[in-house]
Parts: C-alpha cells; sequence; structure tokens
C-alpha cells in the first residue's frame, strides 16, 4: 500500500503540514511510522479525503454538465491581448490555464483573486505515476 509522509501528503491535498496534522488529531486520516521513524499517511485514506474535500465546495450553478472535471480556485492572473485573454487559477495545487475570449474574460468580470470553476472536458487524459527505483 502506497504512505505518504505528511509533508508529502500535506503538498498533494494542497494543505498545510498543520491543517493535515489537525486532520490526524480528529480521527480524519491515521497515521503509522515508516521504516525510518517518520509518520506516514495511507494513500487511499488521503485520497478519500481530497474526494470529501471536493464534494464540500457546493455547486451553485444549477446546470447540469456532462463535464465531470471542476476545479474551485482562485484567479491569480488575467491577461487581455487583442481578442484573446489567458486566464490562469490556482486551484489547490494545481495551476490551470485557460484561453477565450477577451470579450468573455471581460463579461465575467475576472479579475486577480475572484473564485473562478475550471470546468475539463477532454476525451484523453493522461496519466503519469513515477518509476518504482527497483
Amino acid at each position: 500500500m502506497t504512505h505518504y509522509r505528511i509533508s508529502e501528503a500535506a503538498a498533494l491535498v494542497g494543505v498545510s503540514d498543520d491543517t493535515l496534522r489537525r486532520w490526524v488529531a480528529d480521527g480524519l486520516l491515521t497515521v503509522s511510522k515508516d521504516e525510518a521513524g517518520r509518520q506516514v499517511v495511507p494513500g487511499r485514506e488521503l485520497a478519500a479525503r481530497a474526494q470529501a474535500i471536493a464534494a464540500a465546495v457546493p455547486d451553485r450553478s444549477h446546470v447540469r454538465r456532462s463535464a465531470r472535471n471542476r476545479f474551485v480556485g482562485l484567479v491569480t492572473k488575467v491577461e487581455i491581448a487583442g481578442l484573446m485573454a489567458q486566464v490562469e487559477l490556482q486551484c489547490g495545487p494545481h495551476r490551470v490555464v485557460s484561453l477565450m475570449s477577451a470579450e468573455a474574460a471581460r463579461e465575467m468580470r475576472l479579475e486577480v483573486g475572484s473564485r473562478g470553476v475550471a470546468v475539463v472536458k477532454a476525451t484523453t487524459v493522461i496519466v503519469e505515476t513515477e518509476q518504482d527505483a527497483s
């Protein structure tokens, strides 16, 4: 089973080490010790906690959609040039970049610090993992 050190687990779900330790203290996650004596969190529990956090973000749009990949975050950059705009969101540990019309960016009143949801519909999603050291 995959385990993550406290700092790794916190980075993966986009919270501080202290927040992750509070979750352990509150019984939301369990820890054990690895062979080096460091506290580690089970990957399955961390994945379930990440899903619970995502599910807790309300969808106030009242819109039905086929896209299932929704990343809630904060707008960190808006660059409008001519007919196009580049908008960047920080969604937890993920940076999401969107290209859209300048008209759409203006209509949405996008500005640094505003809340946004990146909705992604893709037929191809590439998944990567680290190679085993063996």
